[in-house]
């Protein structure tokens, strides 16, 4: 049996030799089929909402206020104007930004983040600072009165208590 292949359709529909709509039908990955049913872990829900290459570093961008797509494409360096058009319009779809118009014509927008998309600061950061301690250890942040290298660990703010490393209960994800 031939492994399933996947698509990016494009429809345009015509009339009178103008386009009438145009509408991007994404042909979902088995990845996306397994946690739509309930198949997987939060981790696995998160990778599949922002876990490509480009996404994290859109959501990046993002974080330091609405920014037009020029704005955007000149902020990440590397990225192809179609593939931050189609990481835009998923964040969006998913909810994690909003499309604001500030003029009407020529029609213009900018992006900019929900409050659930402003929630991915921490798992950035967090990310960032493994990134730099595997990467660039003498870079990674450190406690300014002794110079050690800071750790990241699980707080609860309404017992005011760190969580230990192995709870006796299981960490639940609300």
């Amino acid at each position: 049996m031939a492994p399933p292949v996947s698509s990016n359709l494009q429809v345009t529909t015509h009339y009178a030799g103008v386009a009438a709509s145009r509408t991007t039908l994404y042909a979902m990955s088995e990845r996306e089929r397994s946690v739509r049913e309930g198949e997987t872990s939060p981790l696995a829900e998160a990778l599949v909402r922002v876990g490509d290459r480009w996404t994290l570093l859109v959501v990046q961008a993002l974080l330091g206020g609405p920014r037009r797509f020029n704005d955007l494409l000149e902020q990440i360096p590397g990225i192809a104007p179609n593939i931050l058009s189609e990481r835009l319009k998923r964040l969006e779809r998913d909810a994690l930004l909003v499309l604001r118009p500030y003029t009407d014509r020529p029609p213009r927008a900018a992006y900019e983040l929900t409050a659930e998309g402003r929630e991915l600061a921490g798992a950035l950061r967090l990310l960032a600072h493994w990134g730099t301690r595997h990467s660039r250890p003498a870079e990674a942040p450190r406690h300014p009165a002794c110079g050690t290298p800071l750790e990241v660990r699980w707080y609860c703010p309404t017992c005011d208590h760190l969580v230990e490393e192995e709870p006796e209960h299981e960490l639940r994800f609300l």
